[in-house]
């Protein structure tokens, strides 16, 4: 039985959360569905050109929220440990975003927060949060 549940209480689904830098709207994408969806699925960023460190403003933002991201690391496709998705978002980079194999495809529109003040990088990190708690309904379709 304990193998049983073991099995059921694995996430079945994979979401990839993508955008050019990843060092800010992916990772702080990826650390709420970790947080909030982690019985849904298991959750991954990246970027197209990662800029090798996370933005100091989304630590900062995401410790205000009760979340570390000091152990985050930027990082491109190619280091995943998969290479396919059943869902794949882009933060609004659009074609700068590589191709990904996923099931499913979705574009947030999401403005690059990095050079924005510390109320306004807020609301960016609240809207991500809003959205990755809304895909709780749409992962149960996928």
């Amino acid at each position: 039985m304990k193998v049983l549940d073991n099995v059921l209480k694995q996430p079945s689904k994979k979401v990839l959360f993508l955008c050019v830098e990843n060092s800010c709207r992916s990772q702080i994408a990826e650390a709420f569905a970790k947080s909030l969806l982690s019985d849904l699925c298991d959750s991954y960023s990246s970027g197209s050109k990662p800029s090798g460190v996370v933005n100091p403003k989304a630590i900062e933002s995401m410790q205000r929220a009760g979340y570390d991201l000091n152990t985050h690391s930027s990082k491109e496709v190619s280091s995943l440990p998969t290479k396919s998705f059943d869902l794949a978002i882009t933060m609004g980079c659009g074609d700068y975003c590589p191709d990904i194999e996923a099931s499913e495809y979705l574009d947030w529109e999401i403005p690059d927060p990095k050079h924005l003040g510390e109320a306004d990088f807020d609301k960016i990190r609240d809207q991500i949060k809003f959205k990755v708690e809304n895909l709780k309904s749409r992962l149960s379709v996928i």
